[in-house]
């Protein structure tokens, strides 16, 4: 089949609370065969608030593999089966304290489709209400509101580095026509 794979062998490797990964070997549609190294991720959900007056909330937080502080949009990871629009709306309470009147799916996005399995789910939240974080223990961020305009010269500017953030409010810009 063109194009296409056969899994003939799967071992996992690792185990652990996030993600699994498993050396599989595949037959490739030549007939010869090789390996891939697969993280196994139940996927994310990320949302973008954005306020009446086209501004957004960023949560800045430390990303130990980086060993920097990132600006991204309140996100989080999915649990084995669950809601990916509740996770959205739960991740957007806890991160920044919001709730929201209008919740509009973006679509989904493969953040590194070669050997991860993970899909983040994207969100535009608006009509705003506001209350306090409910941060997960051990969370530590802080949130930030920019306009959704200066949002994109961000990202143009390699400034906002996360891609999940760099999509949603790219996505969000164009369907507000800024």
């Amino acid at each position: 089949m063109h194009l296409q794979e056969k899994k003939i062998s799967s071992q996992t490797v690792y185990e652990g609370p996030i993600f699994t990964i498993t050396h599989d070997t595949v037959e490739l549609e030549n007939g010869d065969s090789s390996i891939r190294d697969v993280l196994h991720h139940n996927g994310g959900v990320c949302v973008i608030p954005i306020t009446d007056n086209n501004e957004i909330f960023l949560v800045k937080q430390f990303r130990y593999p980086f060993s920097t502080v990132t600006r991204e949009v309140p996100a989080g990871k999915l649990e084995k089966g669950e809601d990916h629009s509740e996770c959205g709306k739960r991740e957007l309470l806890e991160e920044t304290g919001c709730t929201c009147t209008e919740y509009v799916y973006l679509g989904e996005m493969l953040p590194t489709p070669a050997y991860d399995s993970e899909i983040t789910h994207m969100y535009l939240a608006r009509g705003l209400s506001f209350d306090k974080q409910r941060l997960d223990p051990g969370e530590f961020l802080d949130v930030e509101k920019l306009p959704l305009s200066e949002a994109v010269q961000l990202v143009m500017d390699g400034k906002i580095r996360d891609g999940k953030t760099q999509i949603v409010i790219l996505k969000a810009a164009r369907i507000l026509g800024i």
